[in-house]
C-alpha cells in the first residue's frame, strides 16, 4: 500500500496562534480594542482567557439577536402578517406554540394535532426540547402572554446551546482558540439563533467534533446520535469520516464512533417509533411531500416557468445532485496530496446538501457556522460568506413581507429575492471553493500553515496513510507561486515519541 508523508517533527510545544498577527483582516479589526497584540504582552497572566472571552461575546451577540426580534414580542407576531417580515423579526417559536399542541397540553407524536398538520413535523429530540420548553411556559393568562413567555424560555434554552457551541470550536483546535471570534461575531447567527430550534442540534454537533478531536470516538458517536435525533443533517459527517478512517486505516475507531452514533439515535427514537410511529414519521414523510420552498435553487426554476418540475422530480433530482457532489468529495478525500482535513470534508458535505437541497430556511446557515471556523478559519473569506447570508436573511422577510403586503407592496418582489437567493448560494460556493484550494494545495490552508495536521481530526493527527488514490500515491508538492512558510510534511518520530 502507498503511504504518504505526516507532519513534521518537532521537539517543542508550538505556541498558541494569534489571529492579529496572521490574518490582516482580524489586525485591523483589532484597532478597534487597541491594535494587534504585542510581542512582549504577557499571555496567561490575566483572567480573561480566549475561552472566557469568546463565550461573552457569544452571550452578547445572542442577547443583541433577542432586541433585534424586539418588535414582533409585543405586535409582529400576534397583530398583522407583514410587520413581523417588515421587521426582520419572525420566529417560528411563538406560533407554533399553539400550532402544534403545547398550549392544549397535547403530546408530541402520540395525539393527533387538530388542522393541516396532524403531528409534530420535527425529529424526537428537538420534540423533546421544545415540550421541556412547554413545560416550563405557565399555562395561566391570555395565549399571547404564554406564546410570550414560551419564546423566552426557548431562547434561554437556546442561548445555552450558543454557548456550547462557542466552548467547543474554542477547545477543538487547540492551538487556535480565537477562531472562536468568528463563531462569537457571526452576523448570521445572531439574526437567526431564534427562529427555530435548529441550535440544538448545531451545539451536539460541535460537540461530538471536540470530542472526536479527542480520540474519544464512542463519545463522539453518542453525541452525534443524539444530534441526528434532533436534526438530520449531522448523520453526514459518517461519510467523510468513513473516508478518512479508510485512507489512514482506523477502522477500529470508526467502527466505535458509527456504533455510538447508532446507538444514541435507536435510544430517542425506538420509544416513539414502537409507540407512535404515525407521529415519529411525520418528519420523514413531511420532508419528502414537502414541495418546492423558500431559499433554492428550485425555487427559482419553478418561479420561471410555466411547467414548474413536480415535487417527486425534485426529491429524485435533488438526491442526485447531493449524491453526485459525495462522490465528488469522496475522490477529493482520497486523492488529494495530503489527507484533509476532518472539519473541511465535514464542512463540504453540510454545504453540498444545503446547495442541493429543495429548501432553505434562513436559520440553516447555522449548521455551517461552527463548521466553517474550523474548516477556514480566514475572516476575510468568513465575512465575505457571512455579508451574503446577512443579504439572503434581509431578503426573505423583505420578499414574504411583498407577498403579504397586498396591494401595498411593500418590500421585495419575486425577482428581487431570486438575487437574494443567488447571493446566499454564491457565497456559499465560494466558501467552498477556498476549502477545495486547501485541501488540494495545503501550504494555503492557514491552519497546517501554522505547522498542525488535523488538530480537529484526532487519531487522524499525524497519522500516516494506508490507501490512497491518483495523485495522492506521489509525494505532497507545494503550491505552486506560494509566498510564505512551507509546511513539511514528515512522519511520527519513533525514537523520542515527540512530533
Amino acid at each position: 500500500m502507498p503511504s504518504a508523508e505526516t507532519t513534521p517533527v518537532s521537539v517543542r510545544e508550538p505556541e498558541p496562534v494569534r489571529p492579529t498577527r496572521e490574518d490582516a483582516v482580524a489586525a485591523a479589526g483589532s484597532e478597534l480594542i487597541g491594535g494587534p497584540i504585542g510581542r512582549r504582552a504577557l499571555l496567561g497572566t490575566s483572567w480573561w482567557t480566549p475561552l472566557r472571552v469568546v463565550v461573552l461575546v457569544a452571550i452578547g451577540m445572542f442577547a443583541l439577536g433577542l432586541i433585534q426580534k424586539a418588535p414582533c414580542y409585543n405586535g409582529g407576531w400576534f397583530f398583522g402578517a407583514s410587520s413581523q417580515y417588515t421587521h426582520a423579526c419572525y420566529s417560528d417559536i411563538p406560533h407554533l406554540y399553539q400550532g402544534r399542541g403545547f398550549a392544549d397540553g397535547l403530546v408530541p407524536y402520540f395525539d393527533k394535532l387538530p388542522g393541516d398538520m396532524d403531528y409534530l413535523e420535527y425529529p424526537v429530540l428537538t420534540g423533546v426540547f421544545m415540550e421541556v420548553a412547554a413545560w416550563l411556559t405557565p399555562g395561566s393568562g391570555s395565549i399571547q402572554l404564554q406564546e410570550q413567555v414560551y419564546w423566552f424560555v426557548n431562547a434561554g434554552m437556546l442561548m445555552v446551546c450558543a454557548a456550547v457551541i462557542a466552548v467547543c470550536v474554542v477547545r477543538t483546535h487547540r492551538r487556535r482558540p480565537w477562531d472562536g471570534l468568528l463563531v462569537a461575531l457571526a452576523p448570521a447567527f445572531a439574526l437567526t439563533a431564534t427562529i427555530n430550534w435548529d441550535l440544538l442540534a448545531v451545539a451536539l454537533t460541535a460537540a461530538a467534533m471536540l470530542m472526536w478531536s479527542r480520540s474519544r470516538p464512542l463519545a463522539f458517536g453518542v453525541l452525534l446520535g443524539l444530534a441526528t435525533a434532533a436534526k438530520l443533517y449531522p448523520v453526514f459527517l459518517l461519510g467523510p469520516l468513513f473516508l478518512l478512517c479508510w485512507r489512514a486505516g482506523k477502522w477500529r475507531e470508526f467502527l466505535v464512533a458509527f456504533g455510538g452514533a447508532a446507538g444514541a439515535w435507536l435510544v430517542v427514537n425506538l420509544p416513539v417509533m414502537i409507540f407512535a410511529f404515525d407521529g415519529w414519521s411525520k418528519f420523514y414523510t413531511f420532508s419528502q411531500e414537502r414541495g418546492v420552498d423558500f431559499g433554492s435553487f428550485w425555487l427559482i426554476w419553478a418561479q420561471n416557468t410555466t411547467t414548474p418540475p413536480s415535487t417527486g422530480f425534485v426529491n429524485n433530482a435533488a438526491m442526485i445532485l447531493v449524491l453526485l457532489c459525495f462522490v465528488g468529495i469522496a475522490a477529493l478525500s482520497l486523492t488529494a496530496p495530503r489527507r484533509p482535513r476532518f472539519a473541511q470534508l465535514a464542512f463540504l458535505v453540510v454545504a453540498a446538501f444545503i446547495l442541493t437541497n429543495k429548501v432553505y430556511s434562513p436559520q440553516y446557515v447555522l449548521w455551517l457556522v461552527p463548521l466553517a471556523v474550523l474548516a477556514r478559519p480566514k475572516w476575510r473569506d468568513f465575512l465575505i460568506w457571512q455579508a451574503c447570508e446577512v443579504a439572503y436573511f434581509l431578503g426573505i422577510w423583505m420578499y414574504l413581507a411583498y407577498t403579504t403586503s397586498g396591494d401595498a407592496h411593500k418590500g421585495l418582489p419575486t425577482h428581487g429575492y431570486h438575487w437574494a437567493i443567488a447571493v446566499h448560494l454564491l457565497g456559499t460556493l465560494y466558501l467552498c471553493a477556498m476549502v477545495v484550494r486547501d485541501i488540494l494545495m495545503p501550504e494555503r490552508d492557514v491552519v497546517r500553515r501554522s505547522g498542525d495536521d488535523d488538530p480537529s481530526g484526532g487519531v487522524l493527527d499525524g497519522a500516516e496513510d494506508v490507501f490512497v488514490l491518483g495523485g495522492a500515491t506521489r509525494p505532497p508538492r507545494h503550491a505552486a507561486h506560494f509566498e510564505g512558510p512551507q509546511v513539511e510534511w514528515g512522519s511520527r518520530s519513533s525514537e523520542d515519541g515527540s512530533l
